[in-house]
């Protein structure tokens, strides 16, 4: 039986012997709303939540993604293209958007994590 995104992250938190609190240290998730996804009250955490804990625990964000029930985009894809019959490479950002009904809360929790990018990427410079 797959295990719940709760059951995986204490299990992920536990293999590397890691406390909540260090992990709260880390991520700036807070201890309370940690227990809450461990223990399953949270089911549906924000994409950026879980990028911060991809980043925490080192694994893919789209394992985290998938094992919360966000739709995981597959590998960059190369069609066929009918008239050149050239191989053009499927983007995320121009075909998955457009095709996928997005429930309004998916729709925000997208813009969110958007924002966060753009926010990681300025502290950068």
């Amino acid at each position: 039986m797959t295990p719940t995104l709760g059951e995986e992250l204490k299990e992920l938190r536990e293999t590397r012997g890691m406390t909540l609190r260090e992990v709260e240290q880390k991520s700036g998730i807070s201890n309370g709303y940690l227990t809450q996804l461990e223990n399953n009250k949270i089911k549906e955490p924000s994409p950026n939540i879980l990028y911060k804990l991809s980043e925490v625990y080192d694994v893919p964000y789209s394992r985290l993604m998938k094992s919360a029930g966000y739709m995981v985009p597959a590998p960059e894809k190369k069609v066929k293209a009918d008239s050149s019959k050239l191989d053009v490479p499927r983007r995320l950002s121009s075909y998955a958007l457009s095709t996928l009904k997005l429930s309004p809360e998916e729709e925000e929790a997208i813009v969110d994590y958007l924002k966060y990018l753009r926010f990681k990427k300025k502290r950068k410079k």
